[in-house]
């Protein structure tokens, strides 16, 4: 596995982003490092991605940055120009999936059914998002179809929030969890980030309790 998922991994849980002020991307992300959360998946759904991306990946070193909502190669090349570090998508597109693997970018492309498994699989990625998980039959759907491809690993994102969130790192095959309850929209615009330190803090602790580590 990429060194960056393993990153991933070893957190099990990605803060999904919609900043609509990149005059926020910093603040945000030392709220999400003094919560234990040293990860930021800032999606393309506002006009201002881009900046956060650049404004967190130049002033926090230590937060590990990526893009996503990511639907073209462009978006791709803005959010690598702006120092992102890994690429997630909500569904799989070959055009992104196959440029970012041929410019080493890691990539995790969105799936919900088997045939897009095997596109996955057909470009030996160890790792793809389930999404939206919830509305897609959410676990046990994840259990059944994941049961035929033994060695892929998913990352559930879509509905997800602290009241599923174990059962869903409980899977084995369950890498990490995307989810947004933590760095939600409201508090990220209404500055406060010490809500989103104190619901960090809570969901690492949680992943901690549970499996000793994150």
């Amino acid at each position: 596995m990429d060194e960056v998922l393993e990153t991933i991994a070893a957190r099990r849980l990605v803060p999904v982003v919609k900043i609509e002020n990149s005059r926020d991307a910093v603040p945000l992300g030392r709220a999400l490092l003094d919560g234990g959360l040293p990860i930021a998946e800032i999606t393309f759904r506002t006009a201002a991605a881009e900046g956060a991306i650049q404004a967190m990946t130049t002033e926090l070193p230590d937060l590990l940055v990526g893009a996503g909502t990511v639907l073209t190669v462009d978006q791709v090349e803005s959010a690598v120009k702006a120092g992102a570090r890994f690429m997630v998508a909500p569904g799989f597109n070959p055009t992104v999936v196959d440029y970012c693997l041929a410019h080493n970018i890691p990539v995790v492309p969105g799936i919900n059914n088997p045939s897009q498994i095997e596109r996955a699989l057909e470009r030996q990625l160890k790792v793809v998002k389930f999404f939206p998980a919830e509305a897609s039959g959410g676990l046990p759907f994840l259990k059944a179809v994941a049961a035929p491809y033994g060695d892929m690993l998913f990352m559930p994102t879509g509905g997800i929030n602290q009241q599923n969130l174990l059962d869903y790192l409980a899977f084995p095959r369950v890498v990490a969890c995307g989810g947004s309850w933590m760095v939600d929209t409201g508090l990220i615009s209404a500055g406060n980030f010490a809500e989103i330190t104190r619901r960090s803090r809570e969901a690492v602790a949680a992943i901690s309790d549970e499996f000793g580590q994150a």
